[in-house]
């Protein structure tokens, strides 16, 4: 959610230089350079300048490192609380040129960016606000500064400008096609979840973000259950996952949405079962196919419950009472079932272990670190042998399907033949050598069929039973 931050240190000596940039550029007599912004609806020319780069400030707020602000959660609070000293100012530069999905990694896309600049210079102006806050150009500038460039070009918004509306027009500029670098899904997901709490309806956000309503609701359902995710895996000591740790997670979150929407209204257990095995697979990192496999039969079948160690089963919830009250409305609904309960519990476990591998903390003992990892590898063993063995079993049991499909693929056909040949037979248009050709080699492989059928089968049932004497099979028993 956007909120009103202070004005930089500098701010009104760098307005009054910006000002006198704009005023020198209209003066000039020659083309002026105008740079287009939407804002309100309406189209927004404004003067582009020459700016040194030491008077630029990376912009706090920016979409583009949202998600990943939160890798360093003591240099993000010191971000909030001073958002242009050194070493906040140092921090987003850090995060401006790493990888989305780990940022601990160098970005190897803002290497390729870096590279563009130094060889062919600044194509496109940024744009700053009237106080030299840039509000698109961040990377550009970030990559500019590391290849010792004095100076960009900028386009300067009107003084008016609320921050509400700077993160409006930033966010507009990135969603157009010709971007070069996309925001990462994350940070899609939080900059849809501002535009909501600006009164936004869901089909005005769907259009300016390019997709359909349906999968605008569907990316809210993503963001709000990863941030319930982080809400369990907190433990008292203040440790939480982040929202960086699931930016690789984009297909799989979708998939997991999908099936839960389409067993929610049938099976509201089984639809929960899914969702929090599936979760904590995600968490402990299994591909998309292995996902895939946590399924109504993995549920149904219970695979896990035979592979998870006694350390790991115990975690289960006391049983209850069948009802519970919900605060402050004196309503009274069922409880989870217990083989849920059971389920979040296991997950919450995992959750909170992940949190406390992956937290960058120096104050987590040694040994609470190495608990928290073995809880992750015996999980992970498990789920490994469950999915493994559920995997086993969808193979065969599509091996067992194949035959019967392929008969339906082949009566689809022939009935469509049917329609074909009425079709032919009144335009006169038959090709009867070319049919019985065909119809002999329809016999010749019912006659086939028929053969091997036979053998694999000790007890015809009445489809084969027909197929033998329609195509006069002599078995040599």
């Amino acid at each position: 959610m956007s909120r009103e931050l202070p004005l930089p240190p500098r701010a009104a000596e760098i307005g009054e230089l910006i000002d006198l940039r704009v005023e020198e550029v209209k003066r000039s007599g020659g083309t002026r350079e105008t740079v287009t912004v939407d804002w309100n609806g309406q189209s927004l020319h404004v003067e582009v300048i020459d700016l040194s780069l030491r008077d630029v400030y990376f912009n706090p707020a920016t979409h583009r490192i949202r998600a990943q602000r939160s890798h360093d959660p003591e240099r993000d609070a010191e971000l909030d609380r001073d958002p242009w000293n050194a070493r906040s100012q140092d921090y987003l530069a850090y995060l401006l040129q790493a990888e989305p999905t780990n940022p601990h990694v160098r970005d190897a896309d803002f290497d390729k960016l870096k590279e563009s600049l130094g060889q062919f210079g600044q194509n496109d102006p940024g744009l700053v606000t009237h106080h030299g806050v840039l509000v698109n150009g961040n990377s550009r500038a970030a990559a500019m500064r590391e290849n010792g460039a004095q100076s960009m070009r900028v386009g300067v918004l009107p003084a008016s400008l609320t921050w509400e509306d700077i993160n409006a027009v930033e966010l507009m500029l990135q969603l157009r096609k010709d971007h070069r670098r996309e925001y990462s899904y994350i940070n899609r997901l939080l900059a849809m979840e501002e535009q909501a709490s600006l009164g936004r309806t869901p089909e005005a956000i769907a259009k300016d973000f390019r997709i359909r309503p349906s999968t605008y609701q569907q990316e809210r359902w993503i963001l709000s259950t990863i941030r319930e995710l982080i809400d369990r895996s907190r433990d008292g000591d203040g440790l939480a996952l982040r929202l960086v740790d699931f930016e690789g997670d984009q297909e799989k979150l979708k998939e997991l949405q999908r099936l839960y929407e389409k067993l929610e209204g049938v099976n509201a257990d089984q639809g929960e079962l899914i969702k929090e095995t599936r979760l904590a697979a995600i968490l402990l990192g299994f591909s998309k196919t292995d996902v895939r496999h946590i399924d109504e039969d993995f549920i149904e079948k219970d695979y896990l419950s035979h592979t998870l160690p006694l350390s790991l089963a115990d975690a289960t919830v006391s049983s209850g009472p069948e009802s519970e009250l919900i605060p402050g409305l004196g309503v009274s609904v069922p409880r989870a079932s217990t083989a849920v309960s059971a389920a979040r519990e296991l997950n919450n476990r995992i959750l909170r272990a992940t949190a406390a591998v992956k937290s960058a903390s120096t104050g987590l003992a040694d040994d609470s670190r190495q608990e928290a990892q073995e809880v992750i590898d015996s999980a992970k063993t498990a789920f490994d042998g469950a999915i493994d063995a559920a995997g086993r079993d969808a193979r065969v049991r599509k091996r067992k399907q194949l035959a019967p499909a392929r008969l339906a693929e082949a009566c689809a056909d022939i009935d469509q033949c049917v329609l074909d040949l009425v079709q032919a037979r009144t335009t006169r248009s038959l090709d009867e050598e070319a049919f019985d050709d065909a119809l002999l080699r329809l016999r010749g492989s019912l006659q086939k069929l028929a053969q091997q059928a036979e053998r694999g089968i000790a007890s015809p049932g009445d489809g084969l039973s027909w197929l033998l004497d329609a195509v006069t099979v002599k078995s040599d028993r």
